[in-house]
């Protein structure tokens, strides 16, 4: 928290000075500008539950795809679920009669994180947009985390039962160990930790003779990339649920790294020209050297993304909002529900925006690097899935040296929850989702 008053007032007058005002798609021709040639563009979000961020991050995105050639969308999601996304908006047959009927089958909690009005409209756009595409430059959506243990797998028995009767059996195998658990990576994880047992070996023969067969399979090429994600999803989902249960920053670490590393296999799918945008949390496209992050030993995909890359091929955004509403759950696996968000606290990053006037901003951040104003930590609010708005002042806010983690940020004033697909408006019917045309 920004405690120096003086200070404090010192960066308010600098942001009212050197903001943006950003009420339509057109008030991002500043940021659009300042993108340049970069081939990762990462989009944040300071919840995962407001409608704010994601229609924000929909038409950035849309403006990178067409003024620009990004070519495709990689998420804070599951790689079974976002693929058949995908062959939805690149229009392949027997992918789904519409978005809203591929969307309502992420069953996954929490749900609303793409089950969600503002995601159909986007891949709704997606579709429309790729239809008058080749089909290899059509653009594609993929989700980059770890959890899909279960569903990875399946896939995986799906396609080498028609394809590969020998490899078939190697999976069976490594589903056959996983079934005492239901394929749950929490309750795998519980038994790993009362018996030195596990299914590391399995999942890793399978990864390894499915790479050594891919030159083989005769199926559409992007088919046979999914297949080996879901083996490299198997892997890294078995180290993850395995370390989860020590304490300590081993299994975030397991999990950041499995979604870079995906994202350098998408990018080196789609060719050495490609561009990426890539959608999630703060928590994970921000810097984490920028943070308290490092010192409990956390990275995460901003700070891997950063130095594996030219710096000017890396633009990361953060997003955040002062007060307003958002969907989550008070506890892992409960009801989703439409919280209070909290006025920003005093001496926060959001509070500091707020004062600098009650409107929506854009602002550039790397002017600010070097400034001896922001060489400071000052706290940011990050709310997850579980959320308790009444104790969030204890645990919500990330100190954070703010040019250093973001190169932009989009600040919104009063936020509002997204719209879920699994409760209310629940119907076939779209919510307005958009309040400006883009």
């Amino acid at each position: 928290m920004l405690t120096n008053h003086k200070k404090a007032e010192e960066i308010v007058n600098k942001v009212n000075n050197e903001s943006h005002p950003l009420e339509s798609g057109k008030d991002l021709d500043p940021f659009i500008e300042q993108i340049g040639d970069a081939k990762y563009v990462l989009l944040g979000e300071a919840s995962h539950g407001t409608h704010e961020y994601y229609t924000w991050r929909t038409a950035i995105s849309k403006r990178l795809i067409e003024e620009k050639g990004f070519n495709f969308i990689a998420v804070e999601g599951d790689w079974p679920d976002c693929y058949r996304l995908n062959r939805y908006v690149k229009n392949y047959s027997d992918s789904g009669k519409s978005a809203l009927d591929v969307l309502r089958g992420f069953n996954r909690w929490p749900t609303w994180m793409w089950a969600n009005w503002e995601v159909v409209a986007l891949a709704e756009w997606l579709e429309k947009h790729n239809k008058r595409l080749a089909v290899n430059k059509k653009v594609g959506f993929y989700g980059l985390d770890v959890y899909s243990l279960g569903e990875s797998l399946e896939a995986i028995l799906d396609y080498l039962q028609q394809e590969d009767p020998k490899a078939y059996d190697t999976a069976r195998k490594a589903a056959f160990c996983f079934e005492p658990f239901g394929y749950e990576g929490s309750d795998y994880a519980r038994h790993t930790r009362l018996v030195p047992e596990s299914c590391e070996n399995e999942v890793v023969d399978l990864l390894k003779e499915i790479r050594e067969k891919i030159p083989q399979y005769n199926t559409d090429h992007e088919t046979v990339f999914s297949t080996e994600q879901n083996a490299h999803v198997a892997v890294n989902a078995e180290h993850y649920y395995r370390t989860m249960v020590s304490a300590g920053p081993k299994s975030w670490n397991i999990r950041d790294h499995h979604m870079t590393d995906t994202l350098d296999r998408l990018m080196n799918f789609h060719g050495e020209n490609a561009k990426t945008i890539v959608w999630e949390h703060n928590t994970h496209i921000g810097d984490a050297r920028a943070t308290d992050m490092a010192r409990h030993g956390l990275i995460n995909v901003g700070q891997l993304v950063t130095e594996r890359n030219p710096e000017d091929d890396v633009v990361k955004v953060g997003f955040g909002s002062y007060k307003g509403s958002v969907i989550a759950g008070r506890e892992w696996g409960d009801v989703m529900r439409e919280m209070n968000l909290p006025k920003g606290k005093t001496g926060s990053w959001e509070a500091i925006l707020h004062q600098s006037g009650a409107n929506d901003k854009l602002l550039i951040m790397n002017e600010w690097k070097g400034d001896p104003l922001f060489e400071q930590q000052i706290d940011h609010r990050a709310v997850g899935v579980v959320y308790h708005p009444e104790n969030e002042s204890y645990g919500n806010y990330v100190p954070t040296i703010i040019p250093y983690r973001y190169d932009a940020f989009i600040f919104i004033d009063e936020s509002r929850a997204l719209h879920p697909l699994h409760i209310k408006p629940d119907g076939h019917e779209m919510p307005e989702t958009y309040p400006w045309g883009v």
